[in-house]
């Protein structure tokens, strides 16, 4: 497995809709083990392909390493569809992709999804709480939605200066990433 780097804010990658996987092949299982090894490095707790450069609608979500959650297994969903919401509540989130910026985001409380798993076989799982909101997090990143998309817009104007050092790569992070600035962790560019 690797480490891949992930795209931070203004990658249009992470605009773009992630297309449907067809069929399982070894491309798709690296992939998703890579990402899975990709958002551990990061001390993430889920991570889609799009913020890894890839257009495949591929998740991986492990909220394990949270005293409360830590009987919850990891899990990859191929192909992620909500089929149905509940309620709704506040939580705050952040994003490997938006390094240092975390914000208030109403979410539903509970979910039921469809997706396919790495065998490719056809699941549906009910999720609630921190395990439903990163899987909405998450399938919103397949649709080229970030999570600052989903906060009014005078918190989205107050943010315009925070994006701003993003943009000009003023952010340090432990894992590597591809920007239009020098990856602080490699030193390297990746473009």
């Amino acid at each position: 497995m690797s480490v891949l780097p992930i795209y931070v804010f203004d990658q249009p990658v992470l605009r773009k809709k992630a297309k449907l996987i067809r069929q399982l092949d070894d491309e798709v299982t690296t992939l998703a083990e890579n990402m899975l090894e990709t958002m551990q490095k990061g001390n993430g707790i889920g991570l889609a392909a799009n913020q890894v450069g890839s257009l495949q609608r591929i998740i991986v979500v492990d909220i394990s390493g949270m005293e409360e959650t830590r009987d919850v297994p990891a899990v990859v969903m191929l192909n992620p569809v909500v089929l149905q919401e509940e309620d709704r509540w506040i939580m705050e989130e952040g994003c490997l992709s938006i390094p240092d910026i975390r914000e208030e985001v109403e979410r539903a409380e509970r979910i039921r999804v469809r997706f396919r798993n790495l065998a490719f076989e056809e699941k549906e799982i009910e999720a609630d709480g921190l395990l439903g909101r990163v899987i909405l997090h998450e399938i919103d990143h397949l649709n080229g939605v970030l999570f600052i998309d989903r906060i009014g817009s005078v918190k989205q104007k107050l943010l315009h200066g925070r994006l701003n050092k993003l943009r000009r790569g003023d952010f340090e992070v432990s894992y590597p990433i591809v920007s239009n600035w020098v990856p602080v962790s490699t030193g390297v560019p990746l473009q």
